[in-house]
């Protein structure tokens, strides 16, 4: 072999496995989609496992800077502080909440059902306090520390809040599903529902 040729040989080989991989995948997805053998059961369970990958991978994630200002007065005395607050916000899908698929398919039509989005995690990465004065006799304690933490959560999930990041992991989740299965003339709508909540037994 001439020497010479190695160099792009590798990337050359890299390049077709990439291609057969992506084409087995497609092919997984499209010929049961599109009516091979088994194609009902397995197709029911091709569309679940996407649902599950989807919802793993779709996130909506931003980091937000804001201001907590603490108060507290006991018997005339006041301690107050200002503490500026950074954390990572994650809004997704769990579907612990439980799916639901239904397929058409005279149709071609696939019908996903799925928990709207939450907040998942409010990570909060750093706290800085920048004014810190205690009160004669009401000086800071550490259940003041942690209630200024706890105060640093509630006031970052507000902000989530306005930010919509639910909405924007909703939005991600539905067109990447519809997307994916929109194969050979099948469609695919995706549907967000409020998940029960159970309230105290009577």
């Amino acid at each position: 072999m001439n020497p010479r040729l190695r160099p792009w040989l590798l990337p050359v080989a890299a390049t077709a496995l990439i291609l057969v991989i992506g084409y087995q995948q497609c092919s997984t997805v499209g010929g049961f989609l599109a009516g091979k053998s088994n194609r009902t059961e397995v197709t029911h369970d091709l569309v679940v496992d996407r649902v599950r990958d989807v919802a793993k991978l779709v996130s909506a994630d931003a980091t937000v800077r804001d201001v907590i200002i603490y108060r507290n007065t006991w018997y005339g005395s006041t301690k107050k502080s200002l503490v500026v607050v950074t954390a990572r916000l994650l809004a997704g899908i769990d579907l612990k909440a439980g799916s639901d698929v239904k397929i058409d398919a005279e149709g071609r039509r696939i019908f996903i059902e799925m928990p709207h989005a939450s907040l998942l995690a409010v990570e909060v990465t750093d706290m800085r306090t920048y004014d810190e004065d205690g009160g004669l006799w009401n000086p800071f304690r550490q259940e003041d520390r942690d209630r200024i933490f706890r105060l640093a959560r509630q006031q970052m999930a507000r902000s989530a809040e306005q930010m919509r990041l639910t909405d924007r992991a909703e939005a991600s989740a539905k067109q990447m599903l519809e997307t994916m299965f929109r194969v050979d003339g099948w469609t695919a709508e995706v549907l967000f529902r409020d998940v029960p909540k159970i309230g105290p037994a009577s």
